[in-house]
């Protein structure tokens, strides 16, 4: 029995990890529809943005907000020539795929 309570304790920490992220929750969240890893496809890869954002302590705040939002129409775009559409994905998920895009992307 205290196995299996510390089992369902390492399992509940994991889970409430901030990096407890992987490609599946990128794509549900929408993500890959537009990027990809290691390549610029509709945006720029996730390498891409974790080399440009990754230093900087407020990237995943700004950047989920960025996500969240879009690009508003007449804004000038920050990369490439598509504008970013809103995502839905909630803002939580959104952070965490950004926190764990900057370590995949450090890679």
């Amino acid at each position: 029995m205290k196995t299996l309570a510390s089992a369902a304790c390492l399992v509940l920490l994991l889970d409430l990890s901030p990096l407890h992220a992987d490609q599946g929750l990128a794509m549900r969240s929408g993500c890959l529809g537009c990027h990809k890893a290691d390549a610029e496809l509709v945006g720029p890869s996730f390498q891409d943005i974790s080399a440009r954002y990754r230093d900087d302590p407020s990237s995943v705040d700004r950047l989920a907000d960025k996500v969240k939002s879009g690009s508003p129409a007449g804004d000038p775009l920050l990369w490439g020539q598509v504008p970013m559409p809103a995502s839905p994905a909630a803002l939580d998920d959104i952070k965490t795929v950004i926190r764990w895009m900057f370590v995949e992307g450090a890679k």
